[in-house]
């Protein structure tokens, strides 16, 4: 019989990471993250609590990663260690280990329970190039609407949703100035909070929206970057997941 593998000790912490995508590591895939992460980790020698098996891999739970190509200040993971360490010590290692434009911004102790279920809603901003008056037609159109049915290529082929659900609110706004990502085009901010549902929505999705009710151009860069994510309030806020 194949001789069992070593069982792993349980882990001893649990730490939950807040992590910024910015300028070109916006286009990291997650799988790429994710490797430059476990490699970050072994540089920094951060006592990771191992899985066990015949291939041990350490415990790092990731959760609600924002699509490729979008920016984000509002990324989570969460990490099991086999050592009781110093959060504010492992951000920094961290932070010196990763590349820069993927930021390590806050580590916490888990207070335990599941990360996921505290990530229920996100802040998009939306940076276009869209007439004014056009968008805010789109956008008042696509509000009233009961549903807006938009197709997206997935794994499993195309697939028809409704968008407008997902959508707790949103507005035009003027873009801030000095954004160092902003577009090169003069444009608009569309300022938009998603629900977290099944099936997941994403601000692309509501741009094809906006196209299908109202038949709004978007020329030159869109950039879109996810500013929060966390428990939705009732006042459609969305709250910081690792405030208890």
């Amino acid at each position: 019989m194949r001789e069992q593998p070593e069982q792993q000790a349980p882990p001893v912490q649990r730490l939950r990471i807040r992590y910024a995508k910015r300028g070109r590591l916006r286009f990291t895939s997650h799988r790429d993250f994710s490797r430059a992460f476990e490699r970050a980790v072994f540089r920094a020698r951060i006592p990771m609590a191992y899985s066990s098996g015949f291939n041990p891999h350490p415990r790092i739970s990731y959760a609600g990663a924002a699509p490729t190509g979008s920016a984000s200040e509002a990324e989570y993971l969460e990490i099991a260690l086999a050592e009781v360490v110093d959060p504010a010590a492992v951000a920094t290692q961290l932070g010196e280990a990763l590349p820069p434009g993927l930021d390590v911004l806050d580590v916490v102790e888990s207070p335990g329970g599941s990360l996921s279920d505290r990530l229920e809603a996100s802040h998009w901003l939306l940076d276009v190039a869209a007439d004014p008056a056009a968008t805010e037609a789109a956008v008042a159109a696509f509000l009233t609407a009961e549903s807006v049915e938009v197709e997206r290529m997935t794994k499993k082929g195309m697939r028809t949703f409704d968008c407008r659900a997902a959508v707790v609110s949103l507005a035009v706004v003027a873009p801030e100035q000095g954004d160092a990502d902003a577009p090169v085009r003069p444009g608009l901010r569309l300022d938009l909070v998603l629900r977290h549902g099944v099936p997941s929505v994403r601000p692309d999705d509501v741009l094809s929206g906006l196209r299908k009710v109202a038949e709004l151009e978007l020329g030159g860069q869109v950039l879109l970057t996810r500013a929060a994510q966390g428990p939705l309030h009732d006042d459609g806020t969305v709250g910081d997941p690792l405030s208890f």
